[in-house]
Order: C-alpha cells, then structure tokens, then sequence
C-alpha cells in the first residue's frame, strides 16, 4: 500500500486573523443594541398581546349591556354622550310587554 502524504496547512501570515479591538467593540455595541431592540419589541408584543385580551373582555361586558338595554328599552341605540334613546323612525320600539 502506498502511503499518502499528509498536506501540511499553510498559513497566510499577511492576513490578520482578529479584527481590531476599535471594530470588535463598536461591532459588539451594534449587536448589543440590537438585541436590545428586539428584546423591548418582544416586551411590547406581549404587553399588545395582553391588552388585545383586555379589549376583548370589555366589548363582551358592552355586549352583555347593550343586550340588556335592548330588552329593557327595545333598543340599544342609545346617545353615549347624554344617554338619549334614539327609537327608530316608526316610534315603535321592539320592547316585548
């Protein structure tokens, strides 16, 4: 059997094989921030994410209200501002007596 020649590794000494410490350290501040970024990003998502829950659950309270108000007054079309009923055109209201 012949014997293979191992290849011996040749090393380039004219190319630096660090970057300098200057770029290391501005590279490092870049990613820092970055990963600092995406971190308050995340925060803010679940926060959303949470009050997106919280709306939720408020306009099922405002259901359950307006669904109140229409079997009490036969409408749920009601001024926010001063709570005057708005009755529909023909007066008469879907109230069940």
């Amino acid at each position: 059997m012949a014997k293979t020649k191992k290849q011996e590794k040749i090393v380039d000494l004219s190319k630096p094989s660090n970057i300098s410490k200057e770029h290391l350290e501005k590279m490092q501040n870049i990613v820092g921030r970055i990963n600092q970024a995406q971190l308050e990003l995340g925060i803010a998502e679940c926060r959303k994410h949470s009050i997106l829950h919280y709306v939720a659950g408020v306009n099922d309270e405002l259901t359950l209200l307006q669904d109140e108000v229409e079997k009490e007054y036969g409408t749920n079309d009601i001024d926010i501002k001063d709570g005057t009923i708005n009755y529909p055109e023909n007066g008469e209201a879907n109230k069940k007596d």
